[in-house]
């Protein structure tokens, strides 16, 4: 059994292993594939693993040797799920591999925007605490978390994770998901409509998929009826954000500040107007990528194929 891995470079840099997957079958890796290569390096392949190399229904539609496409991501619109299904061809993804890794990055870019621990080293390294008359300054506010109110906006596996750490930071929990399940274990939660969320946050964290029903869903008009000493976390798809929109925004004063790890293109052009906004701090798509997050998926990936020999397929996402 052939397998391709079509840009196996974001999943394992150099410190992890392919060994697993090659027990399974002739392996290729490839760092990165071009759409106009991939039917020319999977054209003899049963198995293709993407993260987000694209693999289009015309690539799909050439490729008669290929069984199963393995998703090495948890979202999986890179593929044509509707052509592979056509083509008898089983998707599978990987679920909630990284979720303590994302709460974790969605909480590294909060507690910046609250203290600006980077900024205010770098004023130490540069001489300013020692020349300085007191022995304390700071150059931006400093913001105590307890007692505010974090909405969030997808309150799945993530958002609910999300919760937690609000919890223990002291805050206020309020959300809005498509399906609102039972949380009567939380004494400091309220479900919410979106406006109300908007309205009563302190800090606004998506966390839901990208749909034609969330595209957009940060605009003009959602940043207006925020506090504007609210703050904006974005750790989940960049189309979320019209980031026109957000950048005015945050230029004008309308929010206080931006912390996102996605953007509506990756990697983004030099004019994206978020690269000059104020109190905007950007990650390049790394809440995913922690080590630990990497062997999850990594194995996890190893587990659906071997499934999928089995005639058992797992983590199926085009109804087979």
């Amino acid at each position: 059994m052939k397998i391709v891995v079509l840009d196996g470079y974001t999943l394992n840099p150099g410190d992890l292993s392919w060994e697993e997957l090659k027990s399974l079958g002739e392996v290729e890796v490839y760092d990165r594939t071009p759409k106009d290569k991939t039917v020319e390096r999977c054209k003899e392949a049963d198995i293709i693993l993407t993260n987000k190399a694209l693999v289009s229904k015309e690539a799909i539609n050439q490729l008669p040797s290929l069984k199963y496409i393995g998703v090495l991501a948890t979202g999986y619109n890179i593929v044509d799920i509707e052509a592979a299904k056509d083509n008898g061809i089983v998707v599978s993804n990987v679920p909630g591999y990284g979720t303590m890794s994302v709460v974790q990055l969605t909480f590294a870019l909060l507690l910046e925007l609250c203290h600006h621990v980077q900024r205010h080293s770098d004023a130490v390294m540069n001489g300013r605490w020692t020349k300085s008359a007191d022995f304390s300054f700071w150059d931006y506010p400093l913001i105590e978390l307890a007692g505010k109110t974090i909405g969030v906006i997808g309150f799945g596996d993530i958002g609910q994770k999300v919760a937690d750490a609000a919890t223990a930071f002291g805050m206020n929990v309020i959300a809005n998901s498509r399906s609102q399940t039972d949380q009567s274990h939380r004494s400091n939660f309220r479900w919410v409509t979106k406006d109300q969320v908007f309205e009563e946050s302190d800090v606004v964290s998506l966390h839901c998929p990208l749909t034609p029903q969330t595209e957009g869903i940060i605009n003009r008009d959602s940043l207006k009826a925020m506090k504007s000493s609210a703050f904006l976390l974005n750790t989940s798809r960049g189309p979320l954000i019209v980031e026109q929109d957000l950048a005015d925004a945050l230029n004008s004063g309308i929010i206080a500040g931006a912390g996102v790890d996605v953007l509506s293109t990756e990697p983004p052009p030099g004019t994206n107007p978020l690269l000059s906004a104020k109190n905007c701090i950007i990650t390049p798509h790394i809440a995913w990528a922690t080590k630990e997050a990497r062997e999850r998926l990594m194995r996890v990936t190893v587990d659906n194929i071997v499934a999928f020999q089995n005639k058992k397929p797992v983590n199926v996402v085009n109804g087979f």
